[in-house]
């Protein structure tokens, strides 16, 4: 970092990348910042500087002190250990010391008394709530929802024939042709354990999983405006059941709530859809698929006079952005379910469906909506 790169950050002030000291005397304070920012992408913490952004200035002694205690605490304070490195620049106010930390590679990172620290823009906060925790730990592909057991659904919660039928069509051959038990082909199809079906069973073979998981549904509303606060709505749905039916039940809603336009066609033909069904589709099964199942919450789809909205528990996962999706990269969140996917639901898991979207039809916007923990697919239709 250069001293004109140095200003442009004090006079910006604090952000969730740029953290403020004066000094640093405490390591259980210096861990936590370490921690935090090692969780998140990265970060420098800005030593020497006050809260508003004024050079105070180090001495040579501090430095020295300073570096050590660095290197003290991302080695013994933080869980696992980081390497992080420092920078002195010589200010006309005093040494500025710049302790760079890397976006961790092993994450969840805590400190020695176990606590998980995560941003919070410009501050930091404990991470208390199981279902962060818990996205701290998929985040580092330790730990993934739809392998998580589903309390109380067991083999006999089976939708057999469903489930036979899906069998015959991934194996091609029949389920009583396997000579193993049923429960140990589920087991070591990653469907559940010791009897137990897995949320990935649950939502794809389950005879009524919403039983189990009530939330897990989509919420369909199609309003008569261009917003949701009004009293009444021309169309409302919560839509559930198995992930297949959800799906074709789902863009049913959607497609009749829009129009259809005649062009050149025959007077008796249904018409060409203003929103094309192949976005419609790539876009709900990337949703089913790729939400956040940490997240207790509906997938939300939004029909009004002049847009489609899909919302998705959940941001994009890891260090993927709009930009990324858009160019046809993907990052399984759920690996197991996406693995079943191909199918039962019109989707090929090679990092296509976006690109096919917005091919047919271009007028779609993303919002990935970090503080909302949210995704929202907007197609815009044809006035």
């Amino acid at each position: 970092m250069e001293i004109l790169e140095l200003m442009t950050i004090l006079a910006q002030g604090e952000d969730s990348a740029h953290q403020f000291k004066k000094i640093i005397h405490n390591e259980d304070s210096l861990a936590s910042e370490m921690v935090a920012f090692s969780n998140a992408n990265g970060g420098k913490i800005i030593v020497g500087v006050s809260d508003d952004g004024s050079i105070t200035g180090l001495t040579k002694e501090d430095v020295s002190r300073l570096n050590q205690l660095i290197s003290n605490v991302a080695s013994q304070n933080v869980k696992p250990a980081i390497n992080p490195y420092t920078q002195n620049l010589l200010t006309e106010n005093g040494l500025v010391l710049i302790i760079h930390i890397p976006v961790g590679m092993n994450k969840p990172y805590q400190d020695k008394n176990g606590v998980f620290w995560v941003k919070n823009r410009a501050d930091k906060r404990k991470a208390t709530a199981r279902e962060e925790i818990q996205r701290l730990f998929q985040m580092s592909g330790l730990l993934h929802a739809d392998q998580s057991p589903v309390n109380g659904l067991t083999l006999a919660d089976l939708d057999m024939d469903y489930f036979r039928a899906f069998f015959q069509r991934r194996y091609n051959e029949s389920l009583e042709a396997q000579t193993l038990p049923l429960e140990q082909t589920i087991s070591n199809m990653n469907l559940g354990k010791n009897g137990i079906l897995n949320l990935t069973a649950a939502l794809l073979f389950a005879r009524n999983p919403s039983a189990y998981l009530p939330v897990f549904i989509v919420k369909a509303v199609c309003f008569p405006g261009d917003t949701i606060a009004v009293e009444n709505y021309q169309d409302s749905r919560d839509i559930q059941g198995k992930m297949a039916d959800i799906f074709q039940q789902t863009l049913s809603f959607i497609q009749a709530n829009l129009k259809h336009k005649q062009e050149e066609q025959f007077v008796n033909s249904l018409g060409i859809p203003e929103i094309p069904r192949i976005a419609l589709e790539e876009l709900l099964v990337n949703a089913l698929i790729h939400r956040d199942y940490f997240i207790s919450a509906p997938i939300r789809v939004f029909v009004f006079n002049d847009r489609v909205e899909i919302i998705s528990p959940g941001h994009l996962p890891n260090n993927l952005t709009i930009a990324n999706i858009k160019a046809g990269n993907s990052n399984a969140r759920n690996p197991i379910l996406t693995s079943f996917a191909t199918q039962i639901l019109p989707y090929r898991g090679i990092g296509s469906g976006i690109l096919r979207a917005l091919k047919e039809h271009p007028n779609t916007e993303f919002i990935d909506d970090r503080d909302a923990n949210l995704f929202k697919a907007i197609l815009k239709r044809i006035q």
